[in-house]
């Protein structure tokens, strides 16, 4: 049975991370993605935004992941798609054909539609809304809205009635942010931590990794508050993403291993690499244990 949280983050190849995240030299053959899954059960390609992936990286990354039978990596579609609303025949077949070796796979668990501030909700964006979930119907689909108007009753029925799934954020909070929440609209829960210092996307810049917010470290306390928030919607969720996207300085990393000892769904296992850098936040952490032993549950 597969487990249903997995924690994990948003990206993996960030130069920042060598090491730091990264042991420093990396043995040869080395991969991110392959070391990666040996501590987590998911990871967010955050390429796809930018670029649609080619299958056979695709089947490289399914590959890689193949001593974790838990792992599913997330996807987010394509800012063409989602701030362009650009959809046009080619480009979606395209994106489509990267990422079918991860779905037929059994690799792939669902597709984020990552929203801008200025996406509020209206008529006209509810039925671009619509036209995206038709557009992409082959694959789970979860929504980020950072508005705070996709919290009507109406809005939260759109994601109900086309069975998207809603995705709740800790964000910075300005005028009508998206403020934490724990909504479950689908069978697939999600959750992303994004930081909270600095502008939220309210311009019109794409790359999330440009502000400020991405050099956060969440807190114990605060990384408690959200683990409440994840068991409340894992009580009804087929499968549930919990994902960091604050990757400075590896503070995503530490992040999502802490989370995964507050939900009890990994081993206090860490890279050693992090635990030199980070030993407070990683107290009681220990170094690589054997893939066998990540890959069950802590009682």
């Amino acid at each position: 049975m597969s487990l249903p949280i997995r924690c994990g983050t948003a990206g993996w190849s960030y130069p920042h991370w060598n090491a730091v995240v990264y042991p420093k030299p990396k043995p040869r053959a080395f991969h991110p993605v392959e070391y990666l899954s040996e501590y987590f059960d998911t990871l967010e390609i955050n390429s796809t935004f930018y670029r649609p992936v080619r299958p056979e990286i695709s089947r490289l990354w399914a590959s890689l992941v193949s001593a974790n039978p838990q792992f599913r990596f997330t996807a987010k579609l394509a800012h063409r798609f989602t701030h362009e609303r650009e959809l046009h025949a080619s480009e979606i077949g395209v994106f489509k054909d990267g990422l079918w070796p991860l779905w037929k796979a059994g690799r792939l668990g669902c597709l984020l539609m990552q929203f801008p501030w200025s996406f509020r909700y209206t008529e006209e964006n509810r039925e671009f809304f619509i036209r995206l979930r038709r557009t992409f119907h082959e694959f789970p689909l979860v929504a980020e809205m950072r508005h705070q108007s996709w919290m009507r009753g109406e809005a939260l029925g759109t994601f109900i009635d086309y069975r998207v799934g809603f995705c709740n954020i800790d964000q910075p909070q300005f005028e009508k942010a998206m403020p934490p929440t724990a909504y479950l609209t689908s069978g697939i829960g999600y959750v992303r931590l994004l930081g909270r210092t600095g502008s939220n996307g309210t311009g019109a810049g794409l790359d999330d990794r440009a502000t400020a917010r991405n050099d956060y470290f969440y807190s114990k306390p605060e990384l408690a508050e959200w683990a409440g928030r994840v068991q409340r919607v894992s009580a009804h969720a087929d499968a549930v993403y919990v994902v960091t996207s604050n990757d400075a300085a590896g503070k995503s990393v530490v992040n999502a291993l802490q989370m995964q000892t507050l939900l009890g769904t990994r081993a206090a296992s860490a890279p050693a690499e992090l635990l030199r850098r980070h030993r407070a936040a990683l107290a009681g952490f220990h170094g690589p244990v054997s893939a066998q032993e990540t890959l069950f549950a802590v009682a």
